[in-house]
């Protein structure tokens, strides 16, 4: 199966976008229509936006087009917003000129005893239309396509399936709980969609690496459905670089073709070798390269030890006590949510407060849709009594108080908040900010909360990027003056807000550049996620027992996000642990390849100017 790598999302969609538009207009011009099955999901977005300016802009039609939903989730009604017929409705459908009756989605609210007749009826539909032209794709952590979950039968057809605990816990963010997550749902079968003339499987982020490597390097199984795609004539999958980065041809070139051996492949190549025998960089010898097919490497640039003294000094080089130097600068830290700073970064803004810079930290958004319920509850009736006591205007207290329970008794799982509910949680996350910032040394009038609008939806689901939003990075900058930004490059996930923060400063970062402007240094780091690999860091910074314990104590501050997190993901470790882990590991690994050992380490590396 065919695999294509982009250096960004944004031009894996354009193309994307460009193979459908040109099937749409070919078979147009043939007077014949084009059928289309689609997914939802924060993959295919950028797709779709692109779907939507060809159309606005170049006249991309689509009356002649027959779009059919993959999937969708069973037992929701027809208001709630995870609705996956809504979904595309919001984000495509309603922004092209589809016919309505060309428009086909699965019925959610189909009752148990019609459940089988009304997928055979979605089955005979598609094919009445003349079956699939083209099918996009996303693809689970556990390889589902559609909701195909592992062990799905190839010859399957549309039918109600259970949904894999995988599954149902990565779609928790989106019903604010796995609880409240549905136990099924309705999909299009693995028959149908391998039945398409034309398939594009798509997939961006970290997170998808793994699935990916399974699927296109993998055996054809049923335990990972999206792996039968290799059967099938035209299947392609369009890959991100992070998605792609455990394919043998983009993690590990060497194995499969001639290279350039640029000094950052070296690097790579080498720290791998250290991670295959299991040796430190200084103890590597010649066989070690010969035996793990590094002959040319060997041939081109060895013996070992030259080999290994080399990468040995850039490992050694990347230690930096001091990431802003020792002479007095302005450092600004961007942290998307009100705990990515110190979570992320908390021992390195300890280290630069000591060091005397001027630090600044920038809260990009509320967070307020990670709060739970009962801690609004709780801040609302402790301010009406607090107000009470000292006979503070009471009548409005009240009001407040009786919006926040009614609001709240009212509210079904994975509904929007009252925005009443929202900015009393974006006070909880303010107030946790301040402290968790104050506890590594930070001033209070150095610490901004933009409260960007491309967040303020109260649902998972977010705006696009705005001018609005850029305006607010631009003023915040000229203010600010720094020397040096910290961004999350934790962008796993292709749409989410780490990656709609990253982005938001890069657009500005870059004006400033094509404006011939003085850019400032950028460091990015990681947040509760993930790490860089070895070979990917820049500037490792250690930390000692106190810092950590340091850190720790400003993690604890949010206490909202504490022992339980609204959002914790699929690691049951709280963010503190996660944090502690990450940075003690850091150091472990750097130890293991031959360098001084270290009791935890934070990892950056430089923005190359690129976009993401």
């Amino acid at each position: 199966m065919p695999a294509f790598v982009f250096p960004t999302s944004k031009d894996l969609a354009r193309h994307a976008a460009q193979i459908v538009a040109r099937l749409i207009r070919e078979r147009s011009d043939l007077g014949q229509t084009t059928v289309l099955g689609l997914p939802t999901g924060s993959t295919p977005v950028g797709t779709y936006r692109e779907l939507i300016r060809l159309h606005r802009e170049e006249g991309l039609d689509f009356s002649n087009v027959i779009v059919f939903c993959l999937d969708e989730f069973y037992g929701l009604s027809n208001d709630d917003p995870q609705l996956h017929s809504r979904w595309l409705h919001e984000h495509f459908f309603d922004h092209v000129n589809l016919r309505p009756e060309n428009i086909h989605c699965l019925d959610s609210q189909v009752a148990p005893s019609d459940v089988e007749l009304h997928c055979r009826r979605y089955d005979e539909a598609i094919q009445n239309a003349g079956g699939f032209d083209l099918v996009l794709l996303g693809i689970g952590r556990n390889g589902h396509i559609g909701f195909n979950e592992p062990y799905s039968m190839r010859k399957s057809r549309t039918r109600l399936c259970t949904l894999d605990p995988i599954t149902r816990q990565s779609c928790a963010s989106d019903f604010f709980g796995e609880p409240n997550v549905p136990l099924q749902a309705l999909t299009v079968g693995l028959a149908t969609i391998l039945s398409a003339r034309h398939i594009l499987l798509l997939a961006l982020g970290e997170h998808k690496a793994s699935i990916i490597r399974e699927t296109l390097e993998g055996p054809i199984t049923d335990r990972v459905p999206a792996s039968y795609l290799q059967e099938h004539p035209d299947a392609r999958a369009l890959l991100d670089m992070p998605a792609a980065g455990q394919l043998t041809g983009v993690a590990m070139p060497w194995l499969v073709e001639k290279v350039e051996w640029t000094e950052g492949l070296i690097k790579r190549a080498v720290l791998w070798l250290c991670e295959q025998t299991g040796k430190a960089l200084l103890k590597l010898d010649d066989e070690d390269f010969r035996q793990h097919d590094l002959h040319q490497l060997l041939r081109h640039h060895g013996p070992a030890q030259r080999i290994a003294h080399r990468v040995f000094r850039w490992m050694q080089d990347t230690i930096e006590y001091h990431p802003a130097g020792r002479t007095p600068k302005r450092c600004l830290c961007m942290s998307p949510h009100p705990d990515d700073d110190v979570i992320s970064m908390g021992g390195t803004l300890i280290r630069l407060v000591e060091d005397g810079h001027d630090v600044h930290i920038a809260y990009m958004t509320s967070g307020n849709i990670a709060v739970f319920d009962h801690d609004a509850l709780r801040v609302a009736d402790l301010v009406t009594e607090y107000n009470r006591m000292f006979s503070i205007d009471q009548q409005k207290s009240l009001e407040v108080q009786e919006q926040v329970h009614t609001g709240l008794a009212n509210k079904r799982p994975g509904q929007p908040d009252h925005e009443t509910i929202l900015k009393i949680k974006a006070l909880i996350r303010w107030s946790e900010a301040r402290a968790g910032a104050m506890h590594v040394g930070c001033k209070v009038e150095n610490l901004h909360f933009l409260d960007l609008p491309f967040y303020r939806t109260g649902t998972i689901a977010k705006k696009p990027l705005g001018e609005e939003d850029l305006q607010i990075l631009r003023e915040l900058f000229e203010r600010v003056q720094p020397d040096q930004i910290y961004v999350a490059g934790d962008l796993a996930d292709p749409h989410g807000t780490h990656r709609v923060c990253a982005e938001a400063v890069f657009t500005v970062l870059k004006e400033m550049q094509q404006e011939g402007r003085p850019v400032p240094e950028v460091l990015l780091y990681r947040g509760a996620w993930q790490e860089y690999a070895l070979h990917e860091i820049e500037i490792a910074v250690p930390l000692s027992p106190s810092d950590i314990e340091l850190k720790r104590q400003a993690i604890f501050m949010h206490e909202s996000q504490k022992d339980e997190a609204l959002f914790p993901g699929s690691d049951p470790r709280e963010f503190w642990q996660r944090a502690e882990d990450r940075n003690r590991g850091t150091a472990d690994k750097y130890n293991q390849i031959g360098l001084p050992e270290f009791f935890a380490m934070e990892a950056f590396t430089r923005w190359d100017g690129r976009e993401i």
